[in-house]
Protein backbone atom coordinates (compact mmCIF):
# COMPACT_ATOMS: atom_id res chain seq x y z
CA UNK A 1 0.00 0.00 0.00
CA UNK A 2 1.25 3.31 -1.05
CA UNK A 3 2.26 5.29 2.02
CA UNK A 4 -0.31 8.56 3.57
CA UNK A 5 -2.88 5.85 1.58
CA UNK A 6 -5.34 4.89 3.94
CA UNK A 7 -7.44 1.88 2.06
CA UNK A 8 -10.66 1.08 3.53
CA UNK A 9 -10.56 4.65 5.61
CA UNK A 10 -11.31 8.75 4.60
CA UNK A 11 -8.05 10.69 5.91
CA UNK A 12 -9.15 13.58 7.30
CA UNK A 13 -6.98 16.94 8.05
CA UNK A 14 -7.65 20.50 9.13
CA UNK A 15 -4.81 22.98 9.51
CA UNK A 16 -3.40 25.68 11.63
CA UNK A 17 -1.02 28.13 9.95
CA UNK A 18 0.23 31.09 11.77
CA UNK A 19 1.59 33.93 9.76
CA UNK A 20 4.04 36.27 10.72
CA UNK A 21 2.69 39.89 9.15
CA UNK A 22 5.10 42.23 8.12
CA UNK A 23 4.72 45.14 10.16
CA UNK A 24 7.55 47.36 11.86
CA UNK A 25 6.27 46.81 15.29
CA UNK A 26 4.74 44.23 17.11
CA UNK A 27 1.22 43.99 17.82
CA UNK A 28 0.57 45.57 21.23
CA UNK A 29 3.43 47.89 21.48
CA UNK A 30 5.89 49.94 19.19
CA UNK A 31 8.89 47.14 19.94
CA UNK A 32 10.61 46.39 16.32
CA UNK A 33 9.96 43.76 14.41
CA UNK A 34 12.84 41.80 13.46
CA UNK A 35 14.86 38.49 12.10
CA UNK A 36 18.11 37.42 13.91
CA UNK A 37 18.68 40.66 16.73
CA UNK A 38 20.88 39.79 19.54
CA UNK A 39 18.39 37.77 22.20
CA UNK A 40 16.52 40.32 24.31
CA UNK A 41 17.37 43.32 22.56
CA UNK A 42 13.64 43.62 20.93
CA UNK A 43 11.86 44.31 24.27
CA UNK A 44 9.48 46.67 26.57
CA UNK A 45 7.46 46.12 29.33
CA UNK A 46 4.28 45.36 27.03
CA UNK A 47 5.37 42.29 25.03
CA UNK A 48 7.28 41.37 28.47
CA UNK A 49 3.40 41.48 30.63
CA UNK A 50 5.45 43.59 33.72
CA UNK A 51 2.63 44.78 35.73
CA UNK A 52 1.22 48.52 35.02
CA UNK A 53 1.58 47.87 31.27
CA UNK A 54 -1.15 48.17 28.99
CA UNK A 55 -1.35 47.37 25.40
CA UNK A 56 -2.31 48.88 22.25
CA UNK A 57 -3.87 47.35 18.76
CA UNK A 58 -1.56 47.83 15.74
CA UNK A 59 -3.44 49.16 13.14
CA UNK A 60 -0.96 47.44 10.56
CA UNK A 61 -1.88 44.44 11.87
CA UNK A 62 -5.45 44.61 11.66
CA UNK A 63 -5.46 45.85 7.69
CA UNK A 64 -2.95 42.95 6.82
CA UNK A 65 -5.60 40.63 8.86
CA UNK A 66 -8.49 42.26 6.49
CA UNK A 67 -6.44 41.92 3.81
CA UNK A 68 -6.31 38.60 3.77
CA UNK A 69 -9.55 37.83 4.98
CA UNK A 70 -11.24 39.10 2.05
CA UNK A 71 -8.56 37.54 -0.28
CA UNK A 72 -9.75 34.42 1.32
CA UNK A 73 -13.64 35.10 0.47
CA UNK A 74 -13.80 35.40 4.59
CA UNK A 75 -16.98 36.80 6.25
CA UNK A 76 -15.16 40.00 7.81
CA UNK A 77 -17.46 40.76 11.22
CA UNK A 78 -17.96 44.31 11.89
CA UNK A 79 -16.70 44.22 15.75
CA UNK A 80 -14.22 41.30 16.71
CA UNK A 81 -12.79 40.68 20.54
CA UNK A 82 -9.51 40.23 21.71
CA UNK A 83 -9.44 37.27 24.32
CA UNK A 84 -6.55 36.12 26.70
CA UNK A 85 -5.98 32.11 26.37
CA UNK A 86 -4.41 31.38 29.90
CA UNK A 87 -1.64 28.79 30.17
CA UNK A 88 1.72 28.70 31.33
CA UNK A 89 4.79 27.95 29.40
CA UNK A 90 8.39 29.42 30.03
CA UNK A 91 8.72 31.52 27.34
CA UNK A 92 5.19 32.92 27.72
CA UNK A 93 5.90 35.58 30.69
CA UNK A 94 1.72 36.67 31.12
CA UNK A 95 1.10 32.89 31.57
CA UNK A 96 -1.41 34.22 28.87
CA UNK A 97 -1.39 34.92 24.92
CA UNK A 98 -3.86 37.88 23.85
CA UNK A 99 -5.60 36.19 20.64
CA UNK A 100 -8.73 35.92 19.49
CA UNK A 101 -11.80 32.53 19.75
CA UNK A 102 -14.83 32.65 20.44
CA UNK A 103 -17.25 32.45 17.75
CA UNK A 104 -20.55 33.99 17.37
CA UNK A 105 -21.01 35.73 20.81
CA UNK A 106 -17.33 37.55 20.66
CA UNK A 107 -16.51 36.67 17.16
CA UNK A 108 -12.76 36.86 15.61
CA UNK A 109 -11.62 39.16 12.65
CA UNK A 110 -13.68 36.89 9.64
CA UNK A 111 -14.93 33.70 9.43
CA UNK A 112 -16.14 31.17 6.55
CA UNK A 113 -14.13 31.71 3.81
CA UNK A 114 -12.66 29.55 1.24
CA UNK A 115 -9.85 28.58 -0.86
CA UNK A 116 -9.34 26.31 -3.93
CA UNK A 117 -6.76 23.66 -4.47
CA UNK A 118 -6.13 21.66 -7.90
CA UNK A 119 -6.79 17.81 -7.18
CA UNK A 120 -6.77 14.99 -9.51
CA UNK A 121 -10.43 15.18 -9.41
CA UNK A 122 -10.61 18.85 -10.48
CA UNK A 123 -10.53 21.85 -8.42
CA UNK A 124 -12.03 21.62 -4.88
CA UNK A 125 -12.79 24.51 -2.30
CA UNK A 126 -11.34 23.98 1.16
CA UNK A 127 -12.99 25.92 3.71
CA UNK A 128 -11.41 28.53 5.71
CA UNK A 129 -12.85 28.41 9.74
CA UNK A 130 -11.64 31.74 10.81
CA UNK A 131 -8.86 34.43 10.63
CA UNK A 132 -7.89 35.71 13.66
CA UNK A 133 -5.03 38.13 14.89
CA UNK A 134 -3.14 37.26 18.14
CA UNK A 135 0.92 37.72 19.59
CA UNK A 136 3.90 35.12 19.25
CA UNK A 137 5.19 34.35 22.44
CA UNK A 138 9.12 34.35 23.30
CA UNK A 139 11.44 31.57 22.05
CA UNK A 140 13.51 28.67 23.83
CA UNK A 141 16.93 28.21 23.16
CA UNK A 142 18.18 24.91 24.45
CA UNK A 143 21.80 24.33 25.18
CA UNK A 144 23.20 20.68 24.35
CA UNK A 145 26.44 19.13 24.91
CA UNK A 146 27.31 15.79 24.48
CA UNK A 147 24.04 15.44 23.47
CA UNK A 148 22.04 15.90 26.43
CA UNK A 149 20.48 19.52 26.83
CA UNK A 150 22.37 20.99 29.88
CA UNK A 151 20.00 24.08 30.06
CA UNK A 152 17.65 26.37 28.48
CA UNK A 153 17.64 29.94 27.61
CA UNK A 154 14.97 32.41 26.50
CA UNK A 155 14.42 34.88 24.03
CA UNK A 156 11.83 37.39 24.29
CA UNK A 157 12.66 39.26 20.84
CA UNK A 158 9.42 37.08 19.51
CA UNK A 159 7.20 38.21 22.45
CA UNK A 160 4.25 40.43 21.01
CA UNK A 161 5.37 39.83 17.07
CA UNK A 162 1.77 39.63 15.31
CA UNK A 163 0.59 36.82 14.04
CA UNK A 164 -2.27 36.15 11.98
CA UNK A 165 -4.08 32.10 12.56
CA UNK A 166 -5.76 30.83 9.32
CA UNK A 167 -8.17 27.81 10.43
CA UNK A 168 -9.11 25.71 7.74
CA UNK A 169 -11.90 23.36 8.18
CA UNK A 170 -11.21 19.77 8.15
CA UNK A 171 -11.36 19.15 4.53
CA UNK A 172 -8.47 17.96 3.42
CA UNK A 173 -7.87 14.65 2.24
CA UNK A 174 -4.16 13.75 2.11
CA UNK A 175 -1.10 15.03 2.78
CA UNK A 176 -0.52 16.01 -0.63
CA UNK A 177 -3.67 18.22 -0.48
CA UNK A 178 -2.29 19.84 2.57
CA UNK A 179 0.94 20.78 0.77
CA UNK A 180 -0.60 21.79 -2.26
CA UNK A 181 -2.92 23.61 0.16
CA UNK A 182 0.18 25.32 1.88
CA UNK A 183 1.76 26.01 -1.19
CA UNK A 184 -1.07 27.75 -2.66
CA UNK A 185 -2.06 29.82 0.87
CA UNK A 186 1.29 30.88 1.08
CA UNK A 187 1.28 32.50 -2.90
CA UNK A 188 -2.14 34.26 -1.63
CA UNK A 189 -0.01 35.39 0.92
CA UNK A 190 2.76 37.06 -0.83
CA UNK A 191 0.72 38.67 -3.26
CA UNK A 192 -1.17 40.27 -0.39
CA UNK A 193 2.59 41.40 1.18
CA UNK A 194 1.12 40.47 3.84
CA UNK A 195 4.14 37.71 4.91
CA UNK A 196 7.10 36.88 3.34
CA UNK A 197 5.86 32.93 3.63
CA UNK A 198 9.69 31.88 4.39
CA UNK A 199 9.14 28.52 6.49
CA UNK A 200 12.74 28.40 7.39
CA UNK A 201 12.50 31.94 9.43
CA UNK A 202 9.36 31.17 10.86
CA UNK A 203 7.40 33.38 8.72
CA UNK A 204 4.77 31.01 8.13
CA UNK A 205 4.06 28.00 10.28
CA UNK A 206 1.59 25.12 10.50
CA UNK A 207 0.24 22.65 12.76
CA UNK A 208 -1.87 19.94 11.30
CA UNK A 209 -4.72 18.17 12.73
CA UNK A 210 -5.19 14.45 11.52
CA UNK A 211 -7.69 11.89 12.15
CA UNK A 212 -9.15 8.66 10.13
CA UNK A 213 -12.45 7.38 10.42
CA UNK A 214 -14.63 4.77 7.85
CA UNK A 215 -16.21 6.66 5.19
CA UNK A 216 -19.42 8.10 6.54
CA UNK A 217 -18.94 7.62 10.20
CA UNK A 218 -18.38 10.97 12.74
CA UNK A 219 -14.94 12.00 12.64
CA UNK A 220 -12.34 10.09 14.59
CA UNK A 221 -9.86 10.76 17.46
CA UNK A 222 -8.03 13.23 15.77
CA UNK A 223 -3.72 14.04 16.94
CA UNK A 224 -2.07 17.74 16.40
CA UNK A 225 1.29 17.42 14.48
CA UNK A 226 3.69 20.47 15.18
CA UNK A 227 6.98 21.42 14.39
CA UNK A 228 6.85 21.16 10.60
CA UNK A 229 9.35 23.97 8.86
CA UNK A 230 8.61 23.09 5.38
CA UNK A 231 6.28 22.30 2.66
CA UNK A 232 7.91 19.20 2.02
CA UNK A 233 8.27 18.57 6.00
CA UNK A 234 4.36 18.80 6.02
CA UNK A 235 3.80 16.11 3.31
CA UNK A 236 6.06 13.80 5.13
CA UNK A 237 4.91 14.00 8.47
CA UNK A 238 1.46 13.48 7.44
CA UNK A 239 2.20 11.11 5.76
CA UNK A 240 3.75 8.81 8.63
CA UNK A 241 1.04 9.89 10.58
CA UNK A 242 -1.78 8.93 8.50
CA UNK A 243 0.64 5.35 8.65
CA UNK A 244 0.93 5.59 12.16
CA UNK A 245 -3.11 5.61 12.76
CA UNK A 246 -3.59 3.22 10.22
CA UNK A 247 -1.96 0.92 11.85
CA UNK A 248 -3.25 1.43 15.06
CA UNK A 249 -6.84 1.06 14.08
CA UNK A 250 -6.01 -2.09 11.75
CA UNK A 251 -4.61 -3.79 15.13
CA UNK A 252 -8.02 -2.56 17.06
CA UNK A 253 -6.18 0.02 18.66
CA UNK A 254 -6.77 3.17 19.72
CA UNK A 255 -5.61 6.88 19.11
CA UNK A 256 -4.69 8.73 21.58
CA UNK A 257 -5.77 12.48 21.38
CA UNK A 258 -2.67 14.28 21.77
CA UNK A 259 0.14 16.77 20.26
CA UNK A 260 3.30 15.07 18.74
CA UNK A 261 5.96 16.41 17.08
CA UNK A 262 7.77 15.94 13.91
CA UNK A 263 11.07 14.71 13.93
CA UNK A 264 12.79 15.79 11.05
CA UNK A 265 15.70 13.29 11.33
CA UNK A 266 14.30 10.27 12.05
CA UNK A 267 11.35 11.01 9.81
CA UNK A 268 8.84 9.96 12.60
CA UNK A 269 6.19 11.82 14.94
CA UNK A 270 6.59 11.05 18.83
CA UNK A 271 4.04 12.08 21.46
CA UNK A 272 4.68 15.59 23.66
CA UNK A 273 1.64 15.92 25.52
CA UNK A 274 -2.05 15.31 26.00
CA UNK A 275 -4.47 17.78 23.85
CA UNK A 276 -5.99 20.21 25.36
CA UNK A 277 -9.53 21.48 24.66
CA UNK A 278 -10.99 24.75 24.58
CA UNK A 279 -11.72 25.08 27.87
CA UNK A 280 -8.16 23.68 29.19
CA UNK A 281 -7.01 27.58 28.40
CA UNK A 282 -10.11 29.13 30.50
CA UNK A 283 -10.66 31.67 27.69
CA UNK A 284 -11.93 35.40 28.48
CA UNK A 285 -11.75 38.91 26.77
CA UNK A 286 -9.22 40.81 27.08
CA UNK A 287 -10.26 43.42 29.39
CA UNK A 288 -7.08 46.13 28.19
CA UNK A 289 -8.29 45.75 24.85
CA UNK A 290 -11.32 47.50 22.87
CA UNK A 291 -12.83 45.69 20.30
CA UNK A 292 -11.94 45.93 16.81
CA UNK A 293 -14.43 47.63 14.61
CA UNK A 294 -14.34 47.49 11.27
CA UNK A 295 -16.90 49.64 8.83
CA UNK A 296 -17.85 49.29 5.49
CA UNK A 297 -16.05 52.41 4.13
CA UNK A 298 -12.50 51.14 5.59
CA UNK A 299 -13.22 47.41 4.39
CA UNK A 300 -13.70 48.92 0.68
CA UNK A 301 -11.06 51.03 0.70
CA UNK A 302 -8.95 47.60 1.53
CA UNK A 303 -10.86 45.44 -0.95
CA UNK A 304 -10.28 48.38 -3.87
CA UNK A 305 -6.30 48.28 -2.92
CA UNK A 306 -5.98 44.16 -3.02
CA UNK A 307 -3.11 43.30 -5.97
CA UNK A 308 -4.31 40.46 -8.60
CA UNK A 309 -4.05 37.42 -6.43
CA UNK A 310 -2.36 33.76 -8.06
CA UNK A 311 -5.42 32.19 -9.52
CA UNK A 312 -6.36 35.69 -11.85
CA UNK A 313 -2.46 35.65 -12.27
CA UNK A 314 -2.44 32.17 -13.32
CA UNK A 315 -5.33 32.48 -15.91
CA UNK A 316 -3.98 35.59 -17.24
CA UNK A 317 -0.55 33.32 -18.09
CA UNK A 318 -2.44 31.05 -20.06
CA UNK A 319 -4.52 33.03 -21.61
CA UNK A 320 -2.04 35.97 -22.22
CA UNK A 321 1.26 33.70 -22.50
CA UNK A 322 0.29 30.54 -23.99
CA UNK A 323 1.89 28.55 -20.94
CA UNK A 324 0.33 25.24 -19.76
CA UNK A 325 -1.51 24.96 -16.75
CA UNK A 326 1.11 23.47 -15.25
CA UNK A 327 3.97 26.41 -16.19
CA UNK A 328 1.81 28.71 -14.62
CA UNK A 329 1.01 26.94 -11.57
CA UNK A 330 4.90 26.70 -11.10
CA UNK A 331 5.11 30.41 -11.90
CA UNK A 332 2.57 31.74 -9.47
CA UNK A 333 3.54 29.58 -6.63
CA UNK A 334 5.62 32.33 -5.34
CA UNK A 335 4.90 36.13 -5.71
CA UNK A 336 8.82 36.59 -6.08
CA UNK A 337 9.05 34.16 -8.79
CA UNK A 338 5.88 35.64 -10.81
CA UNK A 339 7.10 39.17 -10.71
CA UNK A 340 10.72 37.85 -11.89
CA UNK A 341 9.09 36.09 -14.85
CA UNK A 342 6.86 39.09 -15.67
CA UNK A 343 9.30 41.39 -15.78
CA UNK A 344 11.71 39.37 -17.69
CA UNK A 345 9.59 38.40 -20.39
CA UNK A 346 9.11 42.24 -20.64
CA UNK A 347 13.07 42.93 -21.48
CA UNK A 348 12.86 39.32 -23.64
CA UNK A 349 9.49 38.30 -24.96
CA UNK A 350 9.74 34.78 -25.26
CA UNK A 351 7.02 33.64 -22.03
CA UNK A 352 8.21 29.99 -22.81
CA UNK A 353 12.04 29.92 -23.09
CA UNK A 354 11.87 32.50 -19.68
CA UNK A 355 9.40 30.19 -17.73
CA UNK A 356 11.63 26.93 -18.76
CA UNK A 357 14.87 28.47 -17.53
CA UNK A 358 12.96 29.90 -14.10
CA UNK A 359 11.06 26.54 -13.27
CA UNK A 360 14.21 24.55 -14.32
CA UNK A 361 17.86 25.11 -14.23
CA UNK A 362 17.01 28.73 -11.57
CA UNK A 363 14.62 26.17 -9.84
CA UNK A 364 17.53 23.29 -9.26
CA UNK A 365 20.13 25.92 -8.16
CA UNK A 366 17.56 27.67 -5.24
CA UNK A 367 16.83 24.42 -4.22
CA UNK A 368 20.26 23.13 -3.79
CA UNK A 369 21.19 26.55 -2.31
CA UNK A 370 18.60 26.51 0.04
CA UNK A 371 17.28 30.25 -1.27
CA UNK A 372 14.39 32.11 -2.71
CA UNK A 373 14.88 33.44 -5.75
CA UNK A 374 14.50 36.97 -4.18
CA UNK A 375 17.26 36.72 -1.68
CA UNK A 376 19.60 36.27 -4.88
CA UNK A 377 21.61 39.32 -6.33
CA UNK A 378 20.58 38.19 -9.61
CA UNK A 379 17.45 40.69 -11.68
CA UNK A 380 15.50 40.01 -14.58
CA UNK A 381 18.04 42.10 -16.62
CA UNK A 382 20.74 39.84 -15.56
CA UNK A 383 18.50 37.09 -16.95
CA UNK A 384 17.02 38.41 -20.16
CA UNK A 385 21.21 39.39 -21.33
CA UNK A 386 21.65 35.71 -21.10
CA UNK A 387 18.84 34.53 -23.02
CA UNK A 388 19.70 37.09 -25.64
CA UNK A 389 23.32 35.39 -25.97
CA UNK A 390 21.84 32.25 -26.49
CA UNK A 391 19.47 33.73 -29.17
CA UNK A 392 22.24 35.91 -30.95
CA UNK A 393 24.24 32.34 -31.07
CA UNK A 394 27.16 33.89 -28.89
CA UNK A 395 26.83 31.40 -26.76
CA UNK A 396 25.44 28.11 -26.37
CA UNK A 397 22.71 26.34 -24.51
CA UNK A 398 25.17 24.45 -23.00
CA UNK A 399 27.35 27.16 -21.90
CA UNK A 400 24.63 29.60 -20.63
CA UNK A 401 23.92 26.51 -18.16
CA UNK A 402 27.85 26.84 -17.30
CA UNK A 403 27.42 30.61 -16.74
CA UNK A 404 24.24 30.24 -14.91
CA UNK A 405 25.90 30.05 -11.12
CA UNK A 406 27.49 33.22 -11.72
CA UNK A 407 24.85 35.47 -13.20
CA UNK A 408 22.28 33.84 -10.52
CA UNK A 409 25.08 35.48 -7.65
CA UNK A 410 25.04 38.65 -9.55
CA UNK A 411 27.00 38.89 -12.30
CA UNK A 412 26.59 40.44 -15.88
CA UNK A 413 26.53 37.35 -18.63
CA UNK A 414 27.96 39.27 -21.04
CA UNK A 415 31.53 40.14 -18.96
CA UNK A 416 31.40 36.19 -17.46
CA UNK A 417 31.42 34.92 -21.31
CA UNK A 418 34.06 37.82 -21.90
CA UNK A 419 36.42 37.16 -19.05
CA UNK A 420 36.07 33.25 -19.54
CA UNK A 421 36.54 33.44 -23.44
CA UNK A 422 32.94 31.19 -23.75
CA UNK A 423 31.96 32.72 -27.41
CA UNK A 424 30.75 30.39 -28.94
CA UNK A 425 32.39 28.79 -31.73
CA UNK A 426 30.33 29.42 -34.98
CA UNK A 427 33.53 29.70 -37.59
CA UNK A 428 32.80 27.07 -40.32
CA UNK A 429 36.39 26.28 -41.43
CA UNK A 430 37.74 26.59 -37.62
CA UNK A 431 34.90 23.67 -36.78
CA UNK A 432 35.52 21.62 -39.68
CA UNK A 433 39.01 21.00 -38.48
CA UNK A 434 38.04 19.84 -35.08
CA UNK A 435 34.96 17.70 -36.69
CA UNK A 436 37.89 15.90 -39.26
CA UNK A 437 40.45 15.17 -36.06
CA UNK A 438 37.39 13.62 -34.00
CA UNK A 439 36.38 11.13 -36.95
CA UNK A 440 40.03 10.27 -37.51
CA UNK A 441 40.48 9.54 -33.64
CA UNK A 442 37.33 7.51 -34.01
CA UNK A 443 36.37 5.65 -36.88
CA UNK A 444 34.20 2.99 -34.96
CA UNK A 445 32.00 5.35 -33.96
CA UNK A 446 31.79 6.93 -37.64
CA UNK A 447 31.02 2.92 -38.98
CA UNK A 448 28.91 2.54 -36.15
CA UNK A 449 26.98 5.43 -37.59
CA UNK A 450 27.06 4.69 -41.59
CA UNK A 451 25.82 0.95 -40.01
CA UNK A 452 22.66 2.65 -38.75
CA UNK A 453 23.56 3.00 -35.23
CA UNK A 454 22.04 6.36 -35.20
CA UNK A 455 23.34 7.40 -31.10
CA UNK A 456 26.66 7.17 -32.61
CA UNK A 457 26.38 10.51 -34.09
CA UNK A 458 25.80 11.96 -30.66
CA UNK A 459 28.63 9.86 -29.18
CA UNK A 460 30.84 12.23 -32.29
CA UNK A 461 29.06 15.38 -31.19
CA UNK A 462 29.82 15.00 -27.85
CA UNK A 463 33.51 14.73 -28.83
CA UNK A 464 33.25 17.90 -30.64
CA UNK A 465 32.12 19.57 -27.31
CA UNK A 466 34.44 18.12 -25.71
CA UNK A 467 37.45 19.51 -27.67
CA UNK A 468 36.03 22.71 -28.14
CA UNK A 469 34.95 23.25 -24.33
CA UNK A 470 31.14 22.89 -25.10
CA UNK A 471 31.92 26.34 -27.03
CA UNK A 472 30.91 24.76 -30.67
CA UNK A 473 27.72 25.49 -32.34
CA UNK A 474 25.77 22.68 -32.47
CA UNK A 475 23.47 23.10 -35.18
CA UNK A 476 26.80 23.65 -37.41
CA UNK A 477 28.52 20.72 -35.71
CA UNK A 478 25.71 18.39 -36.48
CA UNK A 479 25.80 19.98 -40.32
CA UNK A 480 29.43 18.88 -40.17
CA UNK A 481 29.37 15.49 -38.88
CA UNK A 482 26.08 14.24 -41.25
CA UNK A 483 28.43 15.86 -44.60
CA UNK A 484 30.93 13.93 -43.58
CA UNK A 485 29.37 10.90 -42.63
CA UNK A 486 27.46 11.04 -46.09
CA UNK A 487 24.06 11.18 -43.70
Amino acid sequence: MARGVAVGYEVVIGLEIHVQMLTRTKMFCACPVAFGAPPNTLTCPVCLGLPGSLPVINRRAVELGLRTAVALNCTVHPASQFHRKNYYYPDLPKNYQITQYRYKVHPPLATDGVLEIPTPDGRRAIGIRRVHLEEDTGRLVHAVRDGRVTHSLVDYNRSGVPLMEIVTEPDLRSPQEARVFLSRLRAVLQALEVSTGRMEEGSLRCDANVSLRRPGDALGTRTEVKNMNSLRAVERALTYEVDRQRALLERGEAVEQETRHWDERREVTFASRAKEEAQDYRYFPEPDLVPIVVDARWLEEIRATLPELPDARRRRYVETFGLSEYDADLLTSSAALARFFEETVRLYPQPKVVCNWLTGDVAAFCHAEGVELDELPVTPDHLAEMLSLIEAGTISGRIAKEILPDVLRGARPRAVVEERGLVQISDEAALAAVVDQVLAEHPGAASEYRAGKVQALTFLVGQVMRRTRGRANPELVNRLLRERLGA
